[in-house]
């Protein structure tokens, strides 16, 4: 099957096998509060939620590795108590979101993911979209609290529900609910204003992306502020669009595959034409994510 020079360039950038190619000295870490104890921190890589208080501090992702005393420094000026990091939560294992564990774990944070985020991050994987090895993390890069399904952190007097949702961007994702601050992290389940990125060599799916949304909806109110794994801080009305997106480009495309259309063929058919002006301007153009949901459908 064919292959873009993007997805190998996709599946570099969320494994972190560029790391030589990047400018880190250049990234601004940026803190936006949300609520009376959770922030938002962006840089480079997925997004960094933040909750500080009476309790300590926890982050949610940590981005990567030459980021992380920015990130500290980001963190000591806006929490209400300098206390050392106490908990890190992986939402997947990708390394843009993991790139800090190393240093984090070092420094005393106990490290919370999902069963596959560790099994995953344990173990050398091959990519074979990327026709490339990943070596397995360092003991200390590694979560050292796994979940099967669901976990809850008591915190800073909020009660955070860790979830896991069935495959959707890898196998697997989670998202952190908080319950009193009525804010919800959603890693890269969420791509707030572009096509997503989906790791179909890590167990992720087209279906699994819209089931994933599904589970979630329920679950917040207009009201909630939506964390995305990359992108703005977005509502409920925001992310029922992006599933009647996803769903509806899925189906086009499914159609078209039941067909015995070609991948080229299925990209000359435009898909995802009404939607592209809203969410195609990402580094996920449409005849990429043409070419994922395609490969995602295929494998059935």
């Amino acid at each position: 099957m064919k292959r873009s020079m993007f997805v190998i360039g996709a599946v570099a950038l969320f494994c972190s096998l560029s790391f030589a190619q990047r400018n880190f000295d250049t990234v601004v870490v940026r803190a936006t509060k949300l609520s009376d104890a959770v922030w938002l921190l962006t840089g480079s890589g997925g997004n960094i939620g933040v909750c500080s208080g009476d309790d300590g501090t926890f982050i949610i992702d940590d981005q990567f590795a030459p980021l992380t005393e920015k990130i500290k420094a980001a963190i000591g000026e806006i929490e209400k108590v300098k206390a050392p990091i106490r908990f890190v939560i992986n939402t997947h294992w990708h390394g843009d979101h993991t790139g800090g564990n190393e240093n984090m774990g070092k420094d005393g944070a106990v490290i919370i993911a999902h069963d596959n985020v560790r099994k995953r991050m344990s173990e050398e994987r091959f990519n074979e979209v990327a026709k490339t090895t990943i070596p397995g993390s360092p003991k200390v890069a590694l979560p050292v609290v796994t979940f099967a399904d669901d976990i809850t952190l008591h915190f800073n007097g909020d009660d955070m529900l860790i979830s896991h949702v069935n495959p959707a961007h890898t196998d697997g994702d989670a998202v952190i609910y908080f319950s009193k601050a009525n804010i919800i992290h959603m890693g890269d389940v969420f791509f707030s204003g572009t096509y997503p990125f989906i790791d179909i060599s890590s167990g992720g799916s087209i279906n699994g992306m819209v089931t994933a949304v599904d589970k979630i909806l329920p679950t917040i109110d207009d009201a909630t502020q939506v964390i995305p794994g990359h992108g703005r801080v977005a509502t409920k009305s925001d992310l029922r669009a992006y599933r009647d997106m996803l769903a509806t480009i899925r189906d086009k495309v499914l159609v078209l595959v039941r067909k015995g259309k070609t991948l080229d063929e299925v990209k000359a058919e435009k898909p995802t034409k009404d939607f592209d002006n809203q969410w195609g301007g990402g580094f996920v153009n449409p005849d990429r994510f043409v070419e994922t949901v395609y490969q995602s459908l295929a494998k059935k």
